[in-house]
């Protein structure tokens, strides 16, 4: 028998070790299975560079073996502008009778956002739901004026450390990690666009010494981003020449995202401090809310000892961006950031919505090497709004179930 596992040392979490038991009768049909793990190991750390082998403890995201972060985002309400039905219509109206008080009605706004924004709007109420907005309409323009120039006064404070001797692996991580955010989308690999994700994040993780720079924080500045690109145009975004945009407007896009950013970040922050607490705490509570929904599928993985760790650990520290096609994501951000502690605890329900959403295929898998790459490698690329909406529509119906009763993930 063959018996393989990863194992993550939160206490040095950039050390990758693949382990390998076998015993004297060794099962060779299943050295197909263990060689594509070991493979994607390898191709993680052929890609991050031999340099890169034992990295400072900020660096401590395992890096997914390779998947399509989006597909077509043009078929979506997140790009282009495709005609609008008779009922989208009638909701971006509404959205437009909250927005246009003198005072915004958040808890109004909140119960439009929940089942997703109307593209059209999404930018003014991402503003307004993560808080960098205030309600007063009149208060608006000056309180970007102020948190526009205040995030470039940081770029002028810090921003020439970063090749100092105290800040440089910081930088150099960051640098070496932006090239590799979103790579299918040619928006990313612009070289001005990578400029401003560098900016935005070291700017974060020097203001943020608790926890510094982390990889995967990288991923969370890409919705943002896109969704205040989309304040300026109107076409499809993938393939959209940032350099076409006055430099003004780039600048307000950058320090928008920046604030947007650090307000989610300020919300889960102990998510990526010293051995990342946060997120060794919602993996263990998504375990046991597991066990306590589908006992099944919990059995199914403790039988072929699949730790939860080992594939929820990016889940919650991306918050299942590398799970998601980006449009995905973005409608999924729509409800986080109507939802009360969306980010930081409806995540949870969301997860365990996705986890049992694979049920027939976790059960089809009959030893570990199966269900690792199974569930690292989940077939989302056609998702769109309708399989987010059935998502969500579970997750919340786990959280009225579970949330407030007490010991809810005990049996």
């Amino acid at each position: 028998m063959i018996d393989c596992w990863w194992q993550y040392s939160f206490m040095q979490p950039n050390h990758i070790r693949v382990c390998v038991r076998m015993s004297s009768k060794g099962d060779a049909h299943q050295f197909s299975g263990l060689y594509m793990i070991i493979k994607a190991v390898f191709s993680l750390l052929s890609e991050v560079g031999v340099e890169q082998a034992v990295l400072h403890r900020q660096h401590s995201l395992p890096h997914r073996p390779v998947i399509p972060l989006v597909a077509h985002m043009v078929d979506q309400n997140t790009s282009g502008t495709p005609a609008m039905t008779e009922r989208e219509a009638s909701r971006l109206d509404k959205f437009r009778q909250v927005l246009a008080g003198p005072n915004t009605d958040l808890e109004e706004l909140r119960k439009l956002s929940w089942s997703g924004i109307s593209r059209q709007v999404r930018p003014i109420t991402w503003k307004l739901l993560s808080g960098y907005l205030p309600a007063n309409a009149e208060r608006r323009e000056s309180t970007l004026q102020r948190k526009r120039q205040e995030y470039f006064g940081f770029i002028e404070q810090y921003y020439d450390s970063r090749n100092d001797e105290h800040h440089q692996d910081t930088y150099r991580q960051i640098h070496i990690d932006i090239p590799r955010t979103n790579p299918l989308i040619p928006l990313f690999q612009q070289a001005s666009v990578q400029e401003i994700f560098e900016r935005i994040l070291f700017i974060w993780a020097i203001r943020h010494p608790a926890s510094g720079y982390v990889q995967g924080i990288n991923d969370l500045v890409t919705p943002f981003f896109v969704v205040y690109v989309f304040e300026y145009i109107e076409e499809e975004v993938e393939n959209f020449n940032v350099s076409s945009l006055q430099e003004e407007v780039l600048r307000n896009i950058e320090a928008d995202s920046f604030w947007c950013m650090s307000k989610l970040l300020d919300g889960i922050q102990d998510n990526y401090t010293f051995a990342q607490p946060g997120i060794q705490r919602k993996v263990k509570a998504l375990e046991e809310l597991v066990s306590r929904i589908d006992g099944m599928v919990h059995r199914h993985m403790q039988q072929y000892e699949v730790e939860y760790l080992q594939f929820a650990f990016r889940w919650m520290n991306n918050l299942l961006m590398r799970e998601l096609p980006l449009r995905c994501t973005i409608r999924l951000w729509d409800t986080y950031q109507a939802e009360p502690e969306g980010f930081s605890h409806f995540h949870l329900y969301v997860c365990a919505a996705f986890l049992v959403r694979w049920r027939k295929e976790i059960l089809e898998e009959k030893d570990f090497q199966g269900l690792m790459i199974m569930l690292q490698n989940l077939p989302t690329m056609h998702w769109g709004n309708e399989e987010v909406s059935v998502l969500l529509a579970e997750a919340y119906r786990l959280k009225f179930a579970f949330a407030d009763a007490p010991n809810h993930y005990k049996r």
